[in-house]
């Protein structure tokens, strides 16, 4: 993906090197995430990069916060379609089991939170509680925060270790993906029963 020397603005050059990050991410990890890999990728300096994000954990912090914009808009979109009764809870569990699977944010907010960076998580949970609070699960704001409690951790942990232990149990490997549905379908019925 190495870019020609072409000049770019700052938004411009902060894309491009953010893209050349997610692929890394996706291709070979997390600790593959670094200033130096990144501006090899695009063709630019550490220095440029430096000038961008200002260390390694500005990068990866804002890797986080492009990911949760990247997924954001599919699962809003299904957060739309549920509260009009067109889409199940299904979609809304598997846009954020995508974000933190074959988005890379799981490994990428393991990785952040092993290397002290601990608020790598946070514009994932910002984008992912604003959601929840979308579907209006409940009145009270504890219910926000407790179904987005459950259902990052659902997703962080199904990213991380989720294949291993379905394999272990001889369960499908969707099997965290179907309870997740299972508990928020419960809940959206719970706070707006059907006539």
């Amino acid at each position: 993906m190495s870019i020609s020397r072409k000049r770019l603005n700052s938004e411009e050059s902060r894309s491009v090197a953010l893209e050349a990050a997610r692929l890394l991410l996706l291709e070979q990890g997390p600790q593959a995430v670094t200033l130096k890999a990144v501006a090899a990728k695009v063709g630019r300096t550490h220095a440029n990069l430096l000038h961008h994000f200002g260390s390694a954990a500005g990068l990866q912090a804002e890797l986080a916060r492009s990911i949760a914009d990247r997924v954001t808009g599919s699962i809003a979109e299904a957060v739309g379609r549920a509260r009009a009764g067109e889409a199940e809870a299904r979609e809304v569990v598997d846009g954020t089991f995508d974000a933190f699977d074959r988005e890379g944010a799981g490994a990428l907010a393991a990785w952040m939170i092993l290397s002290g960076n601990r608020d790598a998580l946070d514009p994932i949970l910002e984008s992912i509680r604003a959601l929840v609070a979308q579907l209006s699960i409940g009145h009270e704001e504890h219910h926000v925060g407790e179904t987005t409690l459950w259902l990052v951790l659902a997703a962080l942990g199904d990213s991380l270790l989720g294949a291993s232990i379905a394999d272990a149990l001889a369960l499908p490997r969707d099997a965290a993906r179907s309870l997740a549905a299972e508990r928020l379908r419960f809940q959206l019925e719970s706070a707006h029963p059907r006539p």
